[in-house]
């Protein structure tokens, strides 16, 4: 029976957390590979930890090595992501609240980072079988379904996130027909990335990051190799771009 292997990169927000957890608790994969910016410590045998910083090639690279020594990848999430951080940067209600440098920054982070992963992590995938990544994004990206405006920087980062992902699928696609690269909303999700704008939020609507992480799983257990290249929610539901 062959060796399963998973890579969750944002092991150290809410979300990826929760994912290292459920794919443990699973019983699925036999080494699951948690990347983080900051060091962590694992206590589960089948768990080794990565410190790697989205935005640093030299980190990226170093990881993929580790990983590579060891096998293919069956599994990528990449669960990163920058919506707001202290009284800096703050989705944008108008206009006029545009700035270039918090701009580049939510871009780098949502958009520039996400690429070198896939740079470093889309040739470790398996070859000839059934590979997936999944790429977080946000409903709010989708330009089709924008019907309030504002948060500019975070919509557009995350939409050129979405165009990013229709283009790794297609050239992964040129050298394994059956990989699949999928962009994933997680649905709202009680971490700090939300917790600024949950007072609208429905409690029905307001997902554990436990949960979501049980939802992204069971959308990676339902795309197909026909579904690469798209953007879903977090029921498995195609999202317009």
């Amino acid at each position: 029976m062959s060796v399963k292997r998973a890579l969750v990169i944002g092991s150290g927000g809410g979300i990826g957390a929760a994912l290292v957890e459920q794919l443990v608790l699973s019983g699925r994969f036999d080494r699951i590979y948690a990347g983080s910016r900051r060091p962590q410590a694992s206590h589960h045998p089948n768990v080794t930890t990565l410190t790697m910083d989205v935005l640093n090639d030299d980190t990226l690279a170093e990881a993929g090595r580790q990983i590579a020594m060891d096998g293919a990848l069956d599994l990528l999430i990449v669960a990163t992501g920058l919506l707001h951080r202290g009284t800096d940067i703050r989705p944008e209600k108008s206009l006029r609240q545009l700035d270039a440098t918090v701009m580049a920054e939510v871009f780098a982070v949502n958009s520039i980072g996400p690429a070198l992963v896939a740079k470093h992590f889309l040739p470790l995938l398996a070859r000839r079988q059934r590979a997936v990544a999944i790429f977080l994004s946000a409903r709010v990206s989708s330009i089709a379904d924008n019907r309030l405006g504002g948060w500019h920087s975070y919509r557009a980062s995350k939409a050129a996130l979405n165009a990013l992902v229709r283009c790794f699928a297609i050239e992964l696609g040129r050298s394994n027909p059956e990989a699949i690269v999928a962009a994933l909303h997680p649905g709202t999700v009680d971490t700090p990335l939300s917790e600024p704008f949950q007072a609208r939020v429905a409690e029905s609507s307001l997902f554990s990051a436990d949960k979501s992480a049980m939802h992204i799983l069971a959308v990676f257990d339902q795309l197909s190799s026909t579904d690469s290249g798209g953007f879903y929610g977090w029921d498995g539901r195609p999202i317009p771009y």
